[in-house]
């Protein structure tokens, strides 16, 4: 595997100095800082107008040359922003970089999104179930059959009894997800759509308006189950609105509850393996998308799913 060192700054400015020319032969370029503090800093912040990222492997070099054409792909099919490249290449032997303007906004672990800002994420969920998921093959897009929720139900109740030993969750509320329900919630055939699969708060761009202006990083996309998208919105939305935007977009009763089953059980088992010192996610951030993904709502009253196909 093709494995660069870390880039320091000094490596950043370089490459940014030579794309945007910014600051003359020997000037000193536009400041440069890197998104996070934590992990190998294969995201900078250039300006206040751009962003450069670095794929520090050859997986990451090949999902990055995935997305670059995916974007172009899916762009004029959704309603919100998707970042642009002004730049790309190689900045160490092997591996790329892409160089793209900023979407400006926050993100929705900073704002609410509002009812308007709903309507934003239902065009988003309409837009990718559009694009043709042949055409999402072809630039290289994995297709990757649905999860089995009787499985998952599985490992989230083991990891309920740990939460519950540490106080952190009821696991008697688990009693809702049984084993009929995951078989009448099974993903239905000749539903894959093109899935984001990975809508979480940080890269969603909210406006302080509550609308919904882009949607970033497209590196993990496949062609798959529709609810896994229904799902990442409960985590950073909340399940109410990742249902009414879910349901405006015309995903019925199945659908919305399976993205429901999927939230839960994931909230559930990632933050049991966080608290037994596994993974690197803050334990807040994984509390407040529990929380967020268990919210009560009126759709799990339905008794009943319609059979037909407009359901899905």
């Amino acid at each position: 595997m093709t494995q660069a060192s870390t880039p320091t700054a000094d490596t950043v400015r370089r490459l940014v100095r030579t794309l945007l020319e910014a600051g003359g032969e020997g000037g000193p370029g536009p400041e440069v800082r890197p998104v996070t503090e934590a992990g190998g800093h294969a995201t900078w912040w250039v300006g206040t107008r751009h962003v450069l990222r670095l794929a520090p492997d050859r997986e990451a070099t090949v999902r990055m040359r995935r997305e670059l054409r995916l974007r172009d792909l899916v762009r004029p099919h959704v309603p919100v922003a998707v970042p642009t490249s002004v730049a790309h290449g190689e900045w160490s032997p092997g591996l790329t970089y892409t160089l793209d303007t900023k979407v400006p906004g926050g993100t929705a672990e900073e704002h609410d999104v509002s009812a308007v800002g709903e309507a934003d994420l239902a065009g988003l969920l309409g837009g990718l179930r559009e694009v043709p998921a042949r055409q999402a093959e072809t630039v290289g897009v994995p297709r990757v059959a649905p999860r089995s929720l009787e499985a998952l139900r599985r490992m989230a109740v083991a990891a309920a009894q740990r939460l519950a030993d540490e106080d952190e969750f009821d696991p008697a509320r688990l009693h809702q997800l049984t084993s009929s329900g995951a078989v009448q919630l099974a993903a239905q055939p000749a539903t894959a759509v093109l899935v984001h699969h990975a809508l979480r708060g940080e890269h969603l761009v909210v406006g302080a308006d509550g609308r919904v202006r882009g949607v970033l990083d497209w590196t993990g996309a496949v062609v798959g189950d529709p609810a896994e998208d229904i799902a990442g919105l409960a985590l950073a939305v909340g399940s109410g609105a990742a249902v009414r935007a879910a349901t405006l977009t015309g995903y019925g009763a199945r659908a919305c509850l399976r993205g429901l089953w999927l939230a839960r059980c994931d909230t559930v088992v990632r933050l049991a393996e966080r608290l037994t010192g596994h993974g690197t996610e803050s334990p807040a951030l994984l509390r407040t998308q529990l929380r967020r993904s268990w919210e009560a709502i009126l759709l799990e009253r339905v008794t009943e799913l319609r059979e037909d196909g407009a359901d899905d």
